[in-house]
């Protein structure tokens, strides 16, 4: 039974962990789960599992480690001598968790590194009465209309419409080539 205890705590803890470190949830401290989930252990006791699952933790999560690196992760780590090392226990709880929480870290850590505003949306027509519409003879030519929908995360959106002339459109694919080409540049080297 106190096999089952100390598995229950270790999956509360990791979740605790998870809930701090990648949900952004303040209400859950260090503090909380030693009192909740180790009261027996020392302050330094408890101090040094908690920096050493969430150390573990994060390497996992670092490199989204699929089932199978996982498994060779987790028996390196078992195989450590001295206090670096995790029981069989300890590596079968770290496997449990990332199996459950593996998609919603990834999500989260995706989230923490976007840029922000991120582009939600975009639309684009060609029109050919805009320019003429305002009475300028020179543009007359068709005009390209874009609309960005930006945001931030929990935010409404915002609407950027630009114009484009054709010069103005031959300049962005321009761009948008050399783009390409630095991209291709870099993935062809690693």
């Amino acid at each position: 039974m106190a096999e089952v205890e100390a598995t229950k705590s270790l999956s509360g803890l990791l979740n605790g962990i998870a809930q701090t470190v990648y949900y952004s949830n303040t209400e859950i401290t260090e503090e909380l789960l030693k009192n909740e989930l180790y009261h027996e252990l020392s302050q330094e006791e408890f101090k040094a599992l908690h920096e050493k699952m969430k150390g573990l933790l994060k390497s996992i999560a670092t490199a989204d480690m699929d089932h199978a690196q996982l498994e060779a992760f987790l028996t390196a780590q078992t195989k450590r001598q001295g206090g670096g090392g995790v029981s069989a226990e300890q590596a079968a709880a770290l496997s449990r968790f990332w199996k459950s929480q593996r998609v919603r870290v990834r999500e989260s850590l995706l989230a923490q590194s976007r840029w922000e505003p991120g582009l939600r949306g975009l639309s684009w027509r060609v029109d050919l009465q805009t320019a003429a519409s305002r009475g300028d003879a020179a543009h007359s030519g068709p005009v390209a209309l874009m609309e960005l929908e930006l945001g931030r995360a929990g935010q409404d959106s915002e609407f950027v419409c630009l114009e484009f002339d054709e010069a103005k459109v031959n300049q962005v694919l321009k761009k948008m080539a050399d783009i390409q080409k630095s991209i291709d540049s870099v993935a062809h080297r690693t």
